[in-house]
C-alpha cells in the first residue's frame, strides 16, 4: 500500500540526505541487496575504509550532541526524585451514615466493611501510607458548588427524619441523614489530602477509599447518592492550590458522571472520559448528553469524551479496548499533569446494577495503564459497587496495582464484542475532529467497514459469552522484582580489522556502567551468566552450524576474516562462540529466574546480539538466536507450550527469530522496523507486512514495516495502541520477551530515528500489564553509546516500577507511520478479531435509538429507583438551577408519534416574553400571548406544531410525548415539556380533549426559604389528596416532587384532577445553558421570517440555527434542523412559529438574556414591533 504519506516522507529523506546534522540512514547503504548491514558499498579497499571511518566518527558525533540536547530534559540522575508509596484514606467515620427509612438501600456502611476486611485479610493496610481524612472547607466545594446549595445540605445536620426525607425526595436516588453532610465533607477532604501528598511529593499515587461516592452531584443538586463532587472539586483544588494546568478524569464507574461532566464541559483544561452502560438511554441517569455525540462545548469541545455500552455483559476486553484505542491516545496528546479516577466497581461481574463481566483483574489492568500518565500522578476515588464481594476484591485489585504489584492474567481475555466495537468507533468518529492522534485515513475506514462485516457474523456464530465464577486473584510473593544479567567476557568479541566497527564491546559496559552510576544496578537481583548448553542451542539451531561456530575457537586470523566472509555482515574472533554462547546462556539463566518467580521480570545486557541468526547461518552480528532459544527454553521448562510473546523493536527485521517460529502458533512475534520497500537490511520482503506465518502460525508473525526515517515516540505509541496491544491482550501471553534493539533510538548512526529514553520506558510499561509481569528485555542492536545507555537504564527504572517520566509528544504520528500500521492491521484482522472495526454507518445515534421505557411499580426507596428503565421527570427551580424529582410511571413505544394535547404550567417570576416564547408551544396564531392570557384562555398545546416542545425527537426514540430522557436529573438538562402523569388512554393523534384551567403560577423557592419552610411540611395521605389548589404552594412543589415516593398512580391522577381529560407538562426553561457560548450575533441582514428551508423549501415550522443562522424545517416536517445540528454541533435553535429556544445538547428550552436578540429581531421581522417585556 503505497500513501502521499509514505511519498512526502521519502522526499523529506532524500531533502535530508546531505545535512551532517541528520540522522537519516543514507540510502546508498541499503540500495542494493546483499549490501551489508552498517556498511557502505565498496569502492577500493582504501578509500571504503576511509569513507566508513569518517562517516561513523562523523554521524556519531553529530547524533551525540544531538542526543545530549535531547536528553537534558530528562533527569535520571537524583534517585531522590524517584517518588514510591500509595496512599490510603479510609475513615470509619465515613460509616456513620445510612438510609434512615430503607435498611436495604444499596449505598450503605457495609461496603466499606467489606472493603476493609479483604484489604486487611491481603495484608494491603500495612502497606499503604496511611492519610488521615480531613473535612472540605466551604471555600473548596465552592470550587465546584454554589453557597445556596452547600448551605442547604448543612442544615441536613439538624433536621428529624421526615424533613430529611422529605428533602431528599426532591432529590433523585438519593437519602439523607444527620450525619450525611459531614461524611461528604470528610470524603471530599480525604481526596483533597491524597491530591496534596501527590502532588508535594510525598507519595507516588493513592486511593481514597469513601462514601458517599460524589460523581452524580452537581453545582446546586443531589444526585444519584451523591452530595458533592469529590473528584470534581479535587481537580479544581489541584489547579488552584497546586497551579496544575492539566487533569484527566477518568470514570469508570457504570453509571455516567453527569455531575463532573457538566462541571467541566466547556473546560479545555480538564479531560473527562467516561465508559459506563447507557442502553440508548434506558439506563440511569437518562441522559442524552451520556452519549457519545457529547464531546464539550466552547473551548471545551474535544475534552468531553463518552464511551456508552449499549449492551450488559462487558467485559475486560471491551473495557481495554476504550483504554487502548481511546483514551491512552488522547491523553498522551493531552499530557495530563494529575490524574484522577472516579473508580466506581459496580461494572464487575456480580454487581446488581451494572450487569456487567468485568472482573478485578480487569480493573487491575486498566490501574496499570493509566499509571503510565502523569509521571504516575494516580489517585483513585471510590465511587459505586454494590456487589459486596466483587467491589472488595475490586478495590483489592486496584490497591496491589497501585502498589506495583503486577497485574494478574486475564481469564478470557478475547476481543471487544460487536456491541464495543460499535461504541468505540461511533466515539472515535465524535472525537477525530478534535484530536491528531485520532485521524484514520478514509481508505484505512473504508476497509475496515468490509472487515466489520465479517466479524460481526463470527462473533454471532460464537454465540453470546457467558462469564466464568468470579476469580481468586493471587499475587505472587518474589524475592526481588527485576533481574539483571551481564558478564564482563561478553566483551571478549570484537572486530580484529575495524576498529570503528558498531558492534563493538563497549555498548554492554557503557550499559552497565550507566546502570550503576543511577544506583539502577543495585536495585536489581544480580544474576550470574553461564553459557548456553548444546541442548538449548539445537532447539533453535543446528548441530552442523553449531558445530561449524566452535570450530573458529582454533582458527587463525585469515581463516576467521575468510569464514565471517561466508554470512551477510558478520565478523568473527576467537572468542566469538564462546560469547555468543554466555549471551544466549545468560537470556537463559534469566528466563529460569523468572519462571521459577526469583523475580518478576528481567534486563539481559548481552552480545553479540541474536535477532538475525538464522537456524543454520549468523546474519547481521548475529550467532545465535538468545531470544528464540529463551523462548524454546522457556517452554521445555514450564513442561507445555507456553504462550510466549516475542516483540522485537529492534529498528532491522529479526528474521531469524520470524523464521524459526513462522510455523508455531504457541509463539506470537511482532516485530517493528525500517522496511524501506525492501531496501533496508537485511533486505527483501520477509518484514513485509504480509509475512504472517504459514500453516498453524498463520497470523502468528506480524510486521510493522516502516518505509521511512524519523520514526519517533509518536508513531511506537500510535502501533501499540492500536496494533500490538490489541493482539497482544487476546492473545494472552504466559511470558513476554522483548529484542530490545536500541537502533530506532534518537541518535544511532544507523537506524535514523527518534525513540526517546522517555519513549522506550513507555513502551516497556505498556507491556508489562501482559503474563502477570513477567517480561524480559534482551538486548539487541543499537550502536550510539550514549542512546542506549540512557534508553535501557530508562527501561531499567521502568521495570522496578518507577512510573515512566512525562512524554511530550511534539507532533502526531506521521502520516507514512499510520499507513503502515493500517497496513499490517488490515492484513491481520482475519486472524485477529480485536483489529476489526465496525461499520460506522451502522451506529445508533440519537436519531435511530429505540428506547422503550416499561412500566414498573413506584419503588419503595429512592435507591431502588436507580436502574430502573423508567423515566424521572423534574421541576426545574430557576432561582439556583435545581431539579426536583418527579416520578413518573409510564410507557412508551416507538409507535407513539406526536405530543397529546396538554396543559402548560409556569413559575411565577417568568417574563410575559417567555410565556410567549417557551409556553406557547403549540400556538399557530400571530398574535404573542402573555402570561395572564394564557392562564385565563387555558392555552393548549396543539399537536400538529408540538415540533416545539422536542424540536429534534424522532417518533422512534422513546421518550413519551416530548420528554426525552435526559430530562430526568441532570440540573443543567431538565427543561422543555416534562411529563408529570400517566399517558391518558382516552387520547390520540386525532382528538383533542376539552383544556383543562391551568392552575396559579408556581412560585419558586430559595434554599433559605426551603430551609425555613421545613418545619411546616408534611406529607400525609389527606394533603395530598387535597385540591391542588388547597395546598400550600412550597408543600405542593415539594408533594409533587416526592410524588413517586409515597403516592400510588391513582394518587397522582386524582392530585390532577381528570387524567382522562388531558395530559399535564410543566415546561420550566432553563433560566441558562452553558452552550450559549455559541450564539453568534446577527447578520447584518437581520432575520427573515418568511425564509424557507434550506434543504426542502418548506415553510411550516422552519428554525433558525443561533451558530451559523441557518433555517431548516422541524422534525415534523422533514426534520432537516436536526440533520443540521447532527452534522454541525451547533446546538442552539429558535423557533419561527413562538420565538422559543432549544437546546439540543440540554434537550430543554432556555430563557436568557442572550437571546433576546435574536428573538426580538425576529419578533420585529414578523409582526412589525419589538417583543413586549423584554428584561
Amino acid at each position: 500500500m503505497t500513501s502521499m504519506g509514505q511519498d512526502s516522507a521519502t522526499t523529506r529523506q532524500r531533502r535530508s540526505r546531505h545535512n551532517p546534522h541528520s540522522p537519516a540512514h543514507d540510502s546508498s547503504i541499503t540500495s542494493k541487496r546483499g549490501a551489508k548491514k552498517g556498511a557502505v558499498l565498496r569502492s577500493s579497499p582504501k578509500l571504503a575504509e576511509v569513507k566508513k571511518k569518517g562517516r561513523m566518527k562523523k554521524l556519531s558525533q553529530a547524533a551525540g550532541q544531538d542526543l545530549i540536547v535531547g536528553l537534558q530534559g530528562l533527569d535520571l540522575n537524583l534517585e531522590a526524585k524517584t517518588l514510591s508509596g500509595t496512599g490510603l484514606v479510609f475513615d470509619e467515620q465515613l460509616n456513620e451514615f445510612h438510609c434512615l427509612w430503607d435498611d436495604s438501600f444499596p449505598e450503605g456502611p457495609e461496603r466499606l466493611h467489606a472493603i476493609k476486611e479483604q484489604l486487611i485479610q491481603e495484608g494491603l493496610l500495612d502497606r499503604c501510607v496511611s492519610f488521615q481524612a480531613r473535612f472540605a472547607e466551604k471555600e473548596e466545594l465552592m470550587l465546584v458548588h454554589s453557597l445556596e446549595y452547600i448551605d442547604l445540605m448543612e442544615t441536613t445536620q439538624y433536621m428529624n427524619e421526615g424533613e430529611l426525607r422529605i428533602l431528599a425526595d426532591t432529590y433523585d436516588s438519593v437519602y439523607l441523614h444527620p450525619n450525611s453532610y459531614t461524611c461528604a465533607c470528610l470524603a471530599s477532604g480525604s481526596v483533597l489530602r491524597l491530591v496534596d501528598a501527590v502532588l508535594g511529593t510525598e507519595i507516588r499515587n493513592g486511593m481514597a477509599i469513601i462514601r458517599p461516592p460524589g460523581h452524580h452531584a452537581q453545582h446546586s443538586l443531589m444526585d444519584g447518592y451523591c452530595m458533592f463532587n469529590h473528584v470534581a472539586v479535587a481537580a479544581r483544588y489541584a489547579q488552584q492550590k497546586h497551579g496544575i494546568e492539566r487533569v484527566l478524569i477518568v470514570d469508570w464507574d457504570v453509571h455516567h458522571g453527569q455531575g463532573t461532566q457538566f462541571t467541566f464541559d466547556q473546560d479545555p483544561s480538564v479531560l473527562y472520559f467516561s465508559i459506563h452502560r447507557y442502553e440508548q438511554g434506558r439506563f440511569w441517569p437518562h441522559l442524552k448528553a451520556s452519549n457519545w455525540s457529547t464531546t464539550g462545548f466552547g473551548q471545551g469541545q474535544g475534552y468531553t469524551i463518552n464511551v456508552p455500552w449499549n449492551q450488559v455483559g462487558m467485559r475486560d476486553a471491551d473495557y481495554i479496548a476504550a483504554f487502548l484505542q481511546i483514551l491512552l491516545p488522547v491523553a498522551f496528546e493531552f499530557l495530563p499533569q494529575l490524574v484522577l479516577v472516579a473508580a466506581g466497581f459496580d461494572a464487575l461481574q456480580g454487581d446488581p446494577k451494572g450487569e456487567m463481566a468485568a472482573t478485578p483483574a480487569g480493573f487491575a489492568q486498566l490501574t496499570h495503564l493509566l499509571m503510565g500518565l502523569a509521571g504516575g500522578r494516580l489517585i483513585l476515588s471510590l465511587e459505586g459497587g454494590y456487589n459486596l464481594r466483587s467491589l472488595a476484591q475490586g478495590v483489592s485489585a486496584s490497591l496491589h496495582t497501585l502498589l506495583g504489584d503486577p497485574c494478574p492474567m486475564l481469564e478470557s481475555p478475547g476481543a471487544p464484542c460487536p456491541s464495543a466495537q460499535l461504541s468505540l468507533a461511533c466515539t472515535l468518529e465524535a472525537l477525530e475532529p478534535f484530536w491528531e492522534v485520532l485521524v484514520r485515513s478514509g481508505e484505512t475506514l473504508e476497509e475496515d467497514n468490509v472487515e466489520g462485516d465479517n466479524a460481526e457474523e463470527e462473533e454471532k456464530e460464537e454465540g453470546p459469552w457467558q462469564p466464568p465464577a468470579l476469580p481468586v486473584l493471587t499475587w505472587p510473593v518474589l524475592q526481588a522484582r527485576t533481574g539483571l544479567v551481564y558478564d564482563q567476557r561478553m566483551m571478549g568479541h570484537y572486530n580484529l580489522w575495524d576498529n570503528h566497527h558498531p558492534e563493538m564491546p563497549q555498548r554492554v559496559s557503557q550499559i552497565m556502567c550507566r546502570l550503576e552510576e543511577l544506583g539502577l544496578a543495585e536495585r536489581c537481583f544480580i544474576l550470574p551468566a553461564r553459557p548456553a548448553t548444546d541442548a538449548e542451542l539445537l532447539t533453535c539451531h543446528s548441530a552442523e552450524y553449531v558445530g561449524r561456530l566452535r570450530a573458529t575457537e582454533k582458527m587463525k586470523t585469515r581463516e576467521l576474516h575468510r569464514e565471517g566472509a561466508n554470512f551477510d555482515s558478520i565478523y568473527i574472533c576467537p572468542s566469538t562462540f564462546a560469547c555468543a554462547k554466555l549471551a544466549t546462556g545468560a537470556t537463559c539463566c534469566l528466563v529460569e529466574a523468572v519462571l521459577a518467580g526469583e523475580v518478576l521480570n528481567g534486563v539481559a545486557v548481552v552480545r553479540p546480539p541474536g535477532h538475525h541468526a538464522e537456524q543454520d547461518a549468523a546474519c547481521g552480528f548475529c550467532f545465535f538466536n538468545s531470544v528464540a532459544v529463551a523462548a524454546r527454553h522457556a517452554q521445555d521448562i514450564s513442561g507445555h507450550a507456553l504462550r510466549i510473546l516475542i516483540v522485537d523493536w529492534d529498528i532491522h527485521h529479526g528474521n531469524g527469530t520470524q523464521h524459526i517460529f513462522e510455523e508455531d502458533p504457541s509463539i506470537l512475534y511482532i516485530s517493528l522496523h525500517r522496511y524501506d520497500h525492501g531496501t533496508f537490511f537485511p533486505m527483501g520482503d520477509e518484514g513485509a507486512s504480509n509475512q504472517v506465518g504459514w500453516a498453524a502460525g498463520t497470523g502468528f508473525t506480524v510486521n510493522v514495516a516502516w518505509n521511512g526515517p524519523r520514526m519517533g515516540d509518536a508513531e511506537y505509541l500510535a502501533a501499540w495502541h492500536r496494533l500490538v496491544l490489541p493482539i497482544a491482550y487476546e492473545f494472552n501471553p504466559e511470558l513476554v520477551l522483548v529484542s530490545a534493539g536500541f537502533d530506532a533510538a534518537r541518535g544511532d548512526p544507523l537506524g535514523g530515528c527518534q525513540v526517546s529514553p522517555e519513549g522506550y520506558a513507555h513502551l516497556t510499561h505498556l507491556l508489562m500489564g501482559l503474563a502477570s509481569g513477567r517480561i524480559i528485555l534482551i538486548l539487541e542492536g543499537g550502536y550510539n553509546l550514549t542512546s542506549i545507555s540512557e534508553s535501557m537504564a530508562a527501561c531499567t527504572r521502568t521495570l522496578l516500577g518507577d512510573p515512566p517520566p512525562l512524554l511530550t509528544l511534539p507532533q502526531p504520528p506521521l502520516s507514512g507511520a499510520l499507513a503502515s500500521i493500517a497496513e499490517t492491521m488490515q492484513v491481520h484482522r482475519r486472524y485477529w478479531r480485536s483489529l476489526r472495526v465496525m461499520k460506522i454507518e451502522d451506529k445508533e445515534g440519537p436519531s435511530s435509538s429505540k428506547l422503550i421505557t416499561k412500566e414498573a411499580p413506584q419503588p419503595a426507596s429512592p435507591g431502588s429507583a436507580r436502574g430502573l428503565t423508567t423515566l424521572e421527570g423534574n421541576i426545574l427551580d430557576a432561582s439556583m438551577g435545581k431539579a426536583t424529582s418527579l416520578s413518573s410511571v409510564q410507557e412508551s413505544t416507538p409507535a407513539q408519534t406526536k405530543s397529546e394535547t396538554a396543559v402548560v404550567e409556569f413559575t411565577q417570576d417568568q417574563s410575559s416574553e417567555a410565556a410567549t416564547g417557551e409556553a406557547m408551544l403549540g400556538q399557530t396564531t400571530s398574535e404573542a400571548a402573555t402570561l395572564d392570557q394564557i392562564t385565563s384562555e387555558a392555552a393548549t398545546l396543539d399537536q400538529t406544531t408540538s415540533e416545539a416542545a422536542t424540536p429534534d425527537q424522532t417518533t422512534s426514540e422513546a421518550a413519551t410525548e416530548g420528554v426525552m430522557p435526559d430530562q430526568t436529573t441532570s440540573e443543567e438538562a431538565v427543561g422543555g415539556a416534562e411529563l408529570i402523569q400517566t399517558r391518558p388512554a382516552s387520547c390520540t393523534d386525532n382528538q383533542t380533549p376539552p383544556p383543562s384551567p391551568v392552575q396559579g403560577a408556581t412560585p419558586q423557592i430559595s434554599p433559605s426559604k426551603l430551609i425555613g419552610n421545613f418545619r411546616t411540611l408534611e406529607l400525609d395521605n389527606k394533603a395530598q389528596e387535597a385540591p391542588e389548589s388547597q395546598i400550600p404552594e412550597e408543600e405542593r412543589l415539594l408533594g409533587e416532587a416526592a410524588g413517586g415516593q409515597d403516592m400510588d398512580d391513582l394518587e397522582l391522577m386524582q392530585a390532577f384532577g381528570d387524567t382522562d381529560q388531558a395530559m399535564f407538562f410543566a415546561v420550566t426553561p432553563l433560566p441558562g445553558c452553558p452552550h450559549l457560548v455559541a450564539v453568534c450575533p446577527i447578520p447584518e441582514a437581520g432575520l427573515d421570517v418568511t425564509q424557507p428551508c434550506q434543504d426542502c423549501g418548506a415553510h411550516q415550522e422552519n428554525w433558525v440555527c443561533l451558530s451559523c443562522y441557518e433555517v431548516y424545517c422541524s422534525r415534523y416536517i422533514n426534520a432537516h434542523m436536526l440533520q443540521h445540528h447532527e452534522g454541525s454541533g451547533h446546538p442552539l435553535v429558535l423557533s419561527y412559529v413562538d420565538f422559543s429556544t432549544w437546546c439540543y445538547q440540554c434537550q430543554a428550552y432556555v430563557h436568557h438574556q442572550a437571546l433576546l436578540d435574536a428573538k426580538n429581531v425576529a419578533h420585529q421581522n414578523k409582526f412589525g414591533e419589538d417583543m413586549p417585556h423584554l428584561h
